[in-house]
């Protein structure tokens, strides 16, 4: 599942673009619509030729909504730098070509529009050369150029062909186990109730999870997923996705929160950033000034604290720690963007280095930039932790070794790893697992165990072997997450059944009776008893099941089956008789019960098989 967003002046086809590829365009405001002018964010998807699935943002050209445009461009994979034939490189394609590079977001496309208008292909190359030159010493210097018209339909081929190759060629996004949702829609539809839509990083969403909204820290469960309109019970990183919350009115929300998991992250006021500005900005910036900071979908004041200086020039790079207005939920390496409020113009940009730090630095203390220094490539323990993430359960040695952390580093992160509980042992301390991996694969497996108890009420659980294999997790991995579970009481192991804590299966009336029939037929012939067709037409599959798993009834073979008391009384009688007599043939047996040989044969096979006894001709003994 991919992202793309859009970019480029007003009125250069971005919209009209869009809408060629998919089929649906994303002006949905009908101010837009009147104005043929995107004012907000819009949204498209498309299926590429190669199958990817891909969403698209589309993001408003007018200088007088730009800050609309950063609340969409931060959470994409790629980019298309739309640039009209007619007009070639305007101010907003300068600016917007400038955002990305700061958000470093470098894979993308830049499309010549609106070809159609233009007869004069010198013109065209003119335009290009233009292009090329803007782009120069930015993140996409180096992007496919593309001719297209919506009008004609030329040129879309192509470009979806080169979307489908440059998208192919980059990573999937990371999941930490850590789902981050930031808002940057939110409306509510009859009969479902609130809807919050978002770009998912870190981790992934399941029905049915509980959620929480920060920074305001409302409450939450997730109720539905749709990604590119489609249900999903399951969203993943990177993907465009469409959350349906209950228990949260559409108004107790703003664009700008993150949708995430209670415990998976806080809120802060006060950030650590290191600032690179552009060269062509108004006025330096300068200490104690104001500055608005946008990181996801977020927007925020923000007060400057300039640390090593009073003053940053036009295309210098610094260190900034910023006090916010409003808290926001960001994390170490965000890429945010800053704009002057008034005049208003993009100052610059860069990544966040410590989104909790511990006070107010000192703004001279050379102590302190060094240690940002420092912490923008990675304390210790978040070098470690971010190993750990990328590697997934392993041993100590392998993640240490990742890390290319020295020895003695290595073990104080440990050390303060696991004392902040970031990090976890399963296994006899054979296997290393983040703790939001760790809870992340918790939600999973229980969600798993209490969809198949909803689809199968008359099964005592799921089998061990196909929840295993539902959760494509090796064996170790596998067994030391149930032993986890099981001691801490979080489900039930009863060996090959799995299920969750307390669960038990109840019968309905008619239910009853039906096994209530059965078991008379048991009764009447406990050492013959009807075989395991006749039940099967007397109370079904499913009844017969949760009869065998509960423990009522005992399977010996394909055909026969007993009632568990009535076998554990001839399992004693075949025991004390060989005891007696030193061994038994199974014709002794079938006399011993009263019994024909078709049940007795079964009954000392499967002793056989459980090793109770061992078989010595026609003869049988206990198994020493």
């Amino acid at each position: 599942m991919r992202v793309i967003g859009t970019a480029g002046h007003v009125d250069h086809g971005k919209s009209t673009l869009i809408a060629a590829l998919t089929g649906v365009h994303p002006d949905r405001l009908k101010e837009e619509q009147e104005r043929e002018m995107t004012i907000d964010l819009g949204f498209g998807w498309l299926t590429l030729p190669d199958g990817q699935e891909l969403g698209i943002v589309d993001v408003p050209g007018h200088r007088d909504f730009i800050e609309n445009m950063l609340s969409g461009i931060g959470g994409i994979d790629a980019v298309l730098l739309v640039v009209a034939a007619d007009e070639g490189v305007m101010p907003q394609t300068r600016e917007h070509l400038a955002i990305l590079d700061l958000l470093q977001i470098d894979t993308g496309l830049i499309v010549v529009t609106k070809t159609d208008l233009v007869e004069d292909p010198e013109w065209l190359d003119l335009v290009e050369k233009d292009i090329r030159t803007t782009a120069a010493g930015t993140a996409l210097q180096d992007a496919p150029i593309h001719r297209v018209s919506a009008q004609n339909k030329s040129g879309l081929e192509a470009l979806t062909a080169s979307l489908a190759e440059i998208l192919g060629a980059k990573p999937a996004r990371p999941d930490f186990g850590r789902p981050r949702l930031p808002i940057d829609r939110i409306f509510s539809m009859a009969g479902f109730g609130t809807v919050l839509t978002g770009t998912l990083n870190d981790g992934k969403l399941a029905i049915g999870q509980e959620v929480v909204i920060l920074p305001s820290g409302i409450k939450g469960r997730i109720r539905g997923l749709q990604t590119h309109k489609k249900k999903e019970e399951t969203a993943v990183p990177g993907s465009r996705t469409a959350v349906n919350v209950s228990g949260i009115a559409v108004e107790d929300i703003r664009r700008g929160e993150v949708l995430t998991l209670p415990g998976n992250y806080q809120p802060t006021r006060r950030i650590d950033i290191h600032l690179r500005l552009l060269k062509g900005i108004g006025a330096p910036v300068r200490h104690a000034s104001e500055v608005k900071l946008f990181v996801g979908a977020s927007e925020t004041i923000a007060a400057v604290r300039l640390l090593g200086a009073d003053q940053l020039n036009p295309g210098e790079e610094g260190w900034l720690q910023l006090d916010l207005r409003d808290p926001i939920v960001t994390v170490r390496g965000d890429h945010f963007i800053l704009r002057r409020p008034s005049p208003a113009e993009t100052l610059g940009g860069g990544i966040i280095v410590d989104p909790h730090p511990k006070g107010r630095h000192k703004r001279a203390d050379r102590a302190v930039i060094r240690s940002l220094e420092s912490l923008k490539q990675g304390t210790p323990a978040e070098i470690l932790l971010e190993a750990s993430l990328a590697l997934g359960p392993v041993s100590l040695k392998e993640i240490v070794h990742h890390s290319h952390l020295d020895e003695d580093s290595a073990q104080l992160a440990w050390r303060e790893l696991m004392d902040n509980r970031q990090i976890v042992l399963l296994g006899g301390e054979k296997l290393v697992i983040a703790t939001a991996q760790l809870q992340r694969l918790q939600n999973e497996i229980i969600n798993t165990i209490l969809k198949y108890h909803r689809e199968h009420p008359l099964r005592l659980g799921i089998g061990r072997e196909e929840l295993k294999s539902r959760h494509k997790l090796s064996p170790q991995l596998f067994n030391a997450l149930l032993n986890r579970f099981a001691q801490e009481n979080i489900l039930a192991d009863r060996g090959e059944i799995i299920s969750s804590l307390g669960h038990s299966v109840e019968f309905n009336s008619s239910q009853k009776e039906k096994v209530r029939a059965l078991l008379l037929h048991f009764e009447k012939s406990p050492f013959s008893p009807p075989s395991i067709k006749e039940c099967l037409s007397a109370v079904g599959e499913e009844l017969l099941n949760a009869l065998v798993q509960s423990g009522q009834l005992v399977t010996i073979s394909p055909e026969i089956i007993f009632r568990k008391t009535d076998y554990e009384q001839m399992v004693a009688k075949v025991r004390a008789e060989i005891q007696s007599r030193g061994a038994i043939t199974v014709s002794e047996v079938r006399d011993l019960l009263g019994s024909s040989r078709k049940y007795v044969l079964a009954l000392m096979e499967h002793l056989d098989a459980s090793g109770v006894t061992v078989r010595s001709g026609d003869h049988r003994r206990l198994k020493q």
